[in-house]
């Protein structure tokens, strides 16, 4: 009987552990992803490990899910921002799509055309931005040529 309550406990234990941790661990172990966020454009060159050039400098707000498979790509964003995109951002017709979405985000779906800044398709969002990374290569290919 003490064997059992022993178990009962421990697996108790475990599930509350697991749920105090918070859905981070979840996420990065079943999903492979990983979500993090920051106050403003300076939290994250100093904590994000994902490289936005296209980042406006008023951004605020940031949330960026990334995959948690060495060397993926994928990568999405969203923040808030007043500010346009700078001129190295093209638009051109939508033929890519995000690997996620993030709550608040925009329906890419619904899309005609993206900015295509590098490697990173962008549409407006309620209050700012929502990009993707990896686009595809028809979108680079098509701002490479305006």
């Amino acid at each position: 009987m003490n064997a059992r309550i022993a178990l009962a406990a421990s697996a108790l234990l475990l599930a509350g552990a697991l749920t105090l941790s918070g859905c981070a661990a979840y996420d990065s172990i079943v999903h492979k992803q990983a979500t993090s966020t920051f106050d403003d454009v300076a939290a994250f060159d100093d904590g994000a490990e994902v490289d936005v050039d296209w980042l406006p400098a008023d951004g605020t707000a940031i949330t960026v899910r990334t995959s948690t498979i060495e060397d993926a790509p994928d990568a999405v964003i969203l923040l808030t921002s007043e500010s346009a995109l700078g001129e190295d951002c093209v638009e051109v017709e939508r033929q890519s799509a995000p690997a996620w979405v993030l709550d608040d985000a925009p329906d890419p779906y619904t899309a005609k055309t993206v900015f295509a800044c590098g490697d990173w398709s962008v549409v407006q969002s309620a209050d700012g931005w929502f990009g993707w990374t990896p686009n595809s290569e028809q979108e680079r290919s098509a701002a490479a040529a305006e």
